[in-house]
């Protein structure tokens, strides 16, 4: 810049328009000027101590942050949701005082929410990235909240350094790209400096990631929370969410693919299943540690980027939600709907985890933004099934119409009411853990070893499991531009496995690592997607027909795969009814134009008489893009012909007709299996 450019030391354009600002190579400081001396550690009593809500500098900031968009989420904002009810199998008594977790005879109403973190409202549902899964429990104590992901970790050990991963995953600002999409140099850069991430990045790069159906993935409450009894007993307890369909994934093809041929792809199979009866089912498990238990692992229970082995700590199952109903309107209903982890009941209470003591204090911020006020409680899907009764008054948006002159406690005018409730009585008492400590900003020691569970995740990966790890890590850093960040994160995860390491640095040109390593053997089977349930239930095959299709073959596949749960809707060259033999007639509901094979579970070559050379073309590319994705194939008839013509032949997964009777057994079983990775490529 030139002497005539700049007028007392600034440059003519920040005097011009003092609101653009660069902050390159300036000092940090707070809103008001005040210069910030850390950054890294929200306020704490002690290392491993609870936030002060005294911490100006995380308030502001996370404040800020809460209120940086209108008014759509910042983060969530994809979302689709159903209704349901929770049932429990038996009394949690021994554990909690929690009435919902009392009576196995009472069914809970709930509301689930599930979501995409990084893209807008707008962006496709099946990109890469974390999935929110939040459960709204209205009970009779009140409502509670469980606010989860898909995976048990998370990126980050503090709160304070929320608003920093989201502006780093989400789209550049000097240009708002990628929509939706964490490849990109901002967030491998947060990665590769932030290296608590480790263990969550293993996570998002696997197939947890990019997941089949939100009816079958994992859900978690990934904070360490307390049970508390009515003795006062307290155990740490941590939430799981299990599918009874299993949890599965797309591949990556599929799954970018699916983002152009159907963007609504996840909500539209929920909406479908339960419109169908085929009603989503998941099964409430938790993990619990007595209180004298906290210190006798390797990791810190309160560190939100470490899960507990299920093979240390056993999840017992202890009851079953069931999604049974659509929502009526998805703005008044899935947009509106307010979660909140400090919405809890008697008998559930908080650990010290940072991040969760962040959050506590951030949530209701944000529904103040986002809903235009404080009373965003009384929109109906936020209502609880109770009564609620107290002294706040007005504000916008406000329903109630409360009578009387009294607004305020203590009273003699209304007799001192509303008034509080005891214990005994149902009133909320938060658990007396002992606090002491110096006010300080700094992080335990505890949560510094950021490898060794990332390490255990890739030690209980299948071999295509860690393929596809070290896929994803190509994609992503293939995207991004600077090649010192590369080589940053390549280093990086060295410290998880250095072959891993060094198969992404050829990918990526990078410099295989010199050192690193993990002397960490052990693994976790539960962690592996191949160790999961696997049923045909919940499934959808494509069935490819032609006029003059076999009617007896035909009408018994299809009512064994309606037997099993399995959805089968038909394609062919137009839409309507498809002739077979014997007067039986299909309805085509899809066209090679409006259905893809990825939006399948499995293809069913269903033959046809004299199809021309444009079907049997269509047909074969529908079948060897199938085939390429692992899924399970069958034909039948003059399928058959269409299976060779595509160049498939027998294989893993592969059901092939004879004399016009299909292996319908083996072609479910076939389905259940999911994918088929040992097949070899046409």
């Amino acid at each position: 810049m030139s002497d005539e450019s700049k007028v007392n030391g600034n440059s003519k354009n920040e005097q011009l328009e003092p609101f653009r600002s660069n902050d390159e190579g300036k000092k940090m400081t707070t809103n008001q000027g005040l210069k910030v001396s850390e950054d890294e550690f929200s306020l704490k009593a002690g290392e491993r101590g609870p936030t002060l809500l005294e911490d100006f500098h995380f308030r502001e900031k996370m404040t800020h942050f809460d209120h940086e968009r209108i008014p759509e989420r910042i983060v969530h904002a994809r979302g689709f949701a159903a209704h349901g009810e929770f049932e429990l199998y038996h009394s949690m008594k021994e554990y909690t005082k929690a009435g919902f977790l009392l009576d196995p005879s009472v069914k809970t109403p709930v509301f689930v929410r599930f979501s995409t973190v990084a893209g807008s409202r707008g962006s496709a549902e099946t990109v890469r990235d974390a999935r929110g899964f939040a459960t709204k429990f209205y009970t009779q104590e009140g409502n509670y909240d469980l606010v989860g992901n898909n995976i048990p970790v998370f990126f980050i050990q503090d709160a304070v350094k929320f608003p920093d991963l989201i502006h780093a995953l989400k789209p550049e600002p000097h240009n708002e790209m990628p929509q939706a999409a964490s490849a990109h140099d901002t967030f491998w850069d947060f990665v590769a400096n932030n290296q608590e991430s480790a263990h969550m990045i293993m996570w998002a790069m696997s197939d947890r990631a990019i997941p089949r159906s939100l009816k079958m993935m994992e859900g978690f409450g990934v904070h360490t929370f307390r049970f508390v009894n009515d003795q006062g007993v307290a155990h740490f307890v941590k939430f799981h969410w299990k599918p009874l369909l299993g949890a599965h994934s797309l591949v990556w093809d599929e799954a970018q693919k699916i983002s152009g041929k159907d963007p609504d792809f996840h909500r539209r199979d929920l909406w479908e299943s339960i419109e169908n009866g085929d009603y989503p089912e998941f099964e409430f498990g938790v993990q619990l540690l007595k209180e004298e238990d906290e210190f006798k692992f390797d990791f810190d229970i309160l560190d939100p980027t470490k899960l507990w082995p299920e093979e240390d700590v056993p999840v017992q199952i202890i009851g079953k939600m069931t999604l049974n109903r659509n929502v009526d309107n998805v703005f008044a209903e899935t947009e509106q709907v307010a979660f909140h982890p400090g919405h809890v009941v008697p008998g559930i209470d908080f650990s010290n985890d940072p991040l969760l003591q962040g959050r506590l204090i951030s949530y209701t911020d944000t529904q103040l933004i986002r809903l235009g006020g404080p009373n965003f409680h009384e929109l109906p899907i936020n209502r609880p099934v109770c009564p609620f009764h107290n002294n706040q008054r007005d504000g916008y948006g406000r329903q109630t119409i409360n009578k009387g002159p009294v607004s305020y406690h203590n009273n003699s005018l209304a007799g001192n009411t509303p008034a509080t409730s005891t214990e005994a009585e149902g009133g909320y008492v938060s658990y007396q853990e002992k606090v002491e400590g110096r006010k300080v900003r700094a992080r335990s020691d505890s949560f510094k070893d950021h490898f060794s569970q990332a390490t255990l995740f890739w030690n209980s990966m299948s071999e295509p499991e860690k393929e596809h790890i070290i896929a994803a890590f190509s994609f992503e850093l293939g995207k991004v531009k600077h090649k010192f960040i590369r080589q940053q994160v390549v280093d990086m995860f060295a410290n998880v496995n250095t072959e891993m390491a060094a198969a992404i640095a050829e990918a990526v040109g990078a410099t295989p690592p010199q050192g690193g390593g993990s002397k960490v053997m052990k693994s976790s089977p539960a962690l592996s997607l191949a160790n999961k349930a696997k049923t045909p239930k919940g499934r959808k095959v494509g069935v490819i027909a032609a006029s003059g299709f076999n009617s007896g073959e035909v009408n018994a596949v299809l009512e064994a795969l309606k037997a099993e749960g399995v959805q089968a809707e038909v394609i062919s060259a137009k839409l309507g009814k498809v002739a077979g033999t014997d007067g039986l007639e299909l309805e085509a509901m899809h066209t090679f134009l409006t259905a893809d094979s990825v939006l399948f579970d499995a293809v069913y070559a269903a033959g046809g008489t004299a199809p021309d050379k444009k079907f049997i073309k269509d047909a074969a590319y529908f079948l060897n893009e199938a085939y390429a994705h692992y899924k399970p194939i069958s034909a039948g008839g003059e399928g058959r012909a269409w299976l060779e013509a595509s160049g498939i032949g027998k294989g893993p997964g592969v059901v092939m007709g004879e004399d016009s009777k299909l292996d319908t057994k083996s072609f479910i079983a076939a389905i259940a299996a999911h994918r088929h990775w040992d097949r070899q490529p046409v």
